[in-house]
């Protein structure tokens, strides 16, 4: 099985990955799979035990596994050609694909992971990147791409990283996986509003946080819910932090705790996978990403000390959450901080998104407490999300307190998005006929190219109004824009088959084009539609005693 040193890069990217469900370029070709495998096998459970006896507690289930579990006569090949080339079949199964098997589940493969195992962007320049149908164009988020993808293309029911299609399937997975005890379901006693991390999303705050403060009333009541300064918390909690970067604080620069968390998760992940994998870049020099051999070709300028810091902090930081929630206490925070960036992005290589990124996901994996991740409906066609966190050891409350919440959870994130939406649409609506208006103020002032574009501006906020089309048309047709008067005319008219106005202008434009027939049928219409129109009676007739 792949190291377990290794594995601290790969849990930090799980979170991003449940939430990043994302797919390709659409002008890219998408595989049957969506890319998801990179190869398919299966491992059967076990026949189901007679009765009285119950059923295997996964039985009909089905899983698929990163390729960086073991198993048996399989090559772990860690998102990586070269390593699968110089590495051979495993001699045994994980035990924790075992163990999911003998629960009742199948396994129908094994799933795409970053390189090495070491982004959280999703994208490997071997296999290709998985697509998935969640948002087109954007990264999938990594570690685990392909597990996050064949769950949510509906391939397997869940997959190792842990993803899974629902909450139901979480809770009967959880327990299995983690060897957990029955034990009664416990409400939580507090919820934790995390503020200040809250104030790193780049999307509106309350899009996710008034989800969460709705639910919690929902099922809990107000009382319940709290709110946390997490920088505070961990300047006091975690003193390792201010140590290790007492140089910089001291010459006056400004770093947050969780920034220096996420600083220090980094350091550590470098270094320990470096350990790891040293020998066997340098012997075997794989091509690698040039994002990830320069991050792995970096000389760490730290002592044995410094080192033993950064571990002295992933202490400290498994007692400060500890001693945070306690046994009844959920903490909340957004999964991630961006919105989905898009494909060869350069974005995800900025100084600020790496570090927002993993200010969010270093807290659960440096401080060894259990996260779920729950999806929370679309930002700009977009998927968003939210994490809850508890102390180690309490997965099982965790996973019941999701399962509670989760429909609520859902419900009003659907609710809050419609809210919004429609607001935006009355706001673009009231500048959409601001614009308008504008434009009949340049038109009286005989600013025909100023007039165009006020309604142009008006057409973008609101493209389904036959109004500004024909206004604008109006303005065409005094510079003497005869095909483009046309053009806005007819899609006044498909907007609205009733428009008057609009069958007069592109009659005008029709005859001042040569098109006499057309132009005599718009007038003639325009008569049906108002009997008593001199202009189009007059029109109709002129053309039709000179043409006819």
């Amino acid at each position: 099985m792949a190291s377990h040193a290794a594995n601290l890069w790969v849990l930090l990217g799980l979170g991003l990955a449940g939430i990043l469900l994302m797919t390709k370029r659409l002008k890219k070709t998408i595989k049957a799979d969506f890319g998801a495998f990179i190869q398919k096998l299966e491992l059967l459970p076990p026949p189901q035990p007679a009765p009285p006896k119950a059923p295997h507690p996964l039985a009909g289930l089905t899983f698929a596994v990163s390729d960086i579990f073991d198993i048996e006569g399989y090559v772990t090949g860690f998102g990586h050609p070269d390593w699968e080339k110089t590495h051979e079949a495993s001699s045994h199964t994980s035990s924790v694909v075992l163990s999911l098997v003998e629960g009742g589940a199948t396994c129908v493969g094994k799933t795409i992971v970053d390189e090495l195992a070491y982004s959280i962007h999703g994208e490997n320049k071997h296999y290709s990147t998985p697509t998935n149908p969640s948002a087109p164009a954007c990264i999938p988020g990594g570690s685990s791409s392909g597990a996050a993808v064949a769950v949510a293309a509906n391939f397997v029911d869940f997959s190792l990283g842990l993803f899974a299609k629902d909450p139901n399937i979480l809770r009967r997975v959880g327990p299995v996986l983690l060897q957990l005890p029955f034990l009664v379901q416990r409400n939580p006693r507090k919820i934790l509003l995390a503020d200040d991390c809250f104030q790193l999303l780049k999307i509106p705050m309350d899009r996710v946080s008034q989800v969460v403060i709705n639910s919690t009333e929902k099922h809990f009541g107000r009382q319940l819910l709290k709110h946390e300064n997490l920088e505070n918390y961990f300047s006091s909690k975690v003193p390792s932090l201010k140590e290790f970067y007492s140089e910089k604080i001291n010459c006056g620069s400004k770093i947050s705790s969780i920034s220096l968390l996420a600083n220090v998760a980094q350091f550590l992940q470098r270094y320990e996978f470096k350990c790891v994998h040293e020998e066997w870049i340098k012997s075997e020099k794989p091509g690698l990403d040039s994002a990830v051999s320069a991050q792995i070709n970096e000389t760490l300028d730290m002592t044995d000390r410094e080192i033993e810091i950064c571990k002295s902090i992933r202490n400290e930081m498994g007692l400060a959450v500890d001693s945070l929630l306690k046994d009844d206490g959920i903490l909340v925070i957004p999964t991630t901080a961006y919105l989905p960036p898009k494909l060869g992005s350069k974005e995800v290589f900025s100084e600020d998104y790496q570090n927002c990124m993993f200010s969010l996901l270093s807290i659960a994996s440096m401080s060894g407490c259990c996260q779920v991740t729950l999806p929370l409906g679309y930002h700009d066609k977009c998927p968003v999300s939210v994490s809850f966190i508890a102390r180690r050891g309490g997965d099982r409350f965790l996973l019941d307190t999701v399962q509670t919440m989760y429909s609520s959870l859902q419900e009003y994130a659907d609710t809050i998005s419609k809210s919004k939406l429609l607001r935006k649409a009355v706001n673009q609506e009231h500048s959409a006929d601001v614009a308008k208006e504008k434009g009949n103020q340049a038109y009286k002032d005989k600013q025909w190219q100023k007039a165009i574009g006020f309604y142009t501006e008006a057409i973008k906020l609101s493209g389904n109004n036959a109004t500004y089309y024909g206004n604008r048309a109006a303005a065409y047709l005094e510079l003497g824009s005869f095909l483009q008067a046309e053009a806005d005319c007819t899609k006044a008219i498909n907007l609205d088959k009733k428009n008057v106005k609009a069958y007069l202008r592109r009659g005008t434009a029709r005859e001042m084009l040569g098109y006499y027939k057309e132009a005599i049928e718009d007038f003639r219409y325009a008569l049906v539609l108002e009997p008593t129109n001199k202009r189009a009676a007059l029109s109709a007739e002129r053309l039709r005693k000179l043409f006819q």
